[in-house]
């Protein structure tokens, strides 16, 4: 790939594929978690670990069906 100068189209391909996954993941969780932009501006100091939590799960998901499966 990289002789055929393809490697860093697919790359970022894979990178957008990627981002846009975790981007549809994560407002999928947050949604059926109840976590929303009132409970943010509510108590941060509840919403932030929540959406970290999902943010780490949406991530670990997203790797596992577009990275480790190839």
């Amino acid at each position: 790939m990289i002789l055929s100068e393809t490697l860093w189209k697919h790359l970022a391909k894979i990178d957008k594929e990627c981002n846009e996954m975790m981007d549809r993941i994560v407002r999928q969780m947050a949604k059926k978690e109840g976590v929303t932009e009132q409970l943010k501006s509510d108590d941060w100091l509840c919403w932030l670990p929540k959406m970290n939590s999902i943010r780490s799960r949406a991530e670990e998901v997203a790797l596992h069906g577009l990275i480790y499966s190839l």
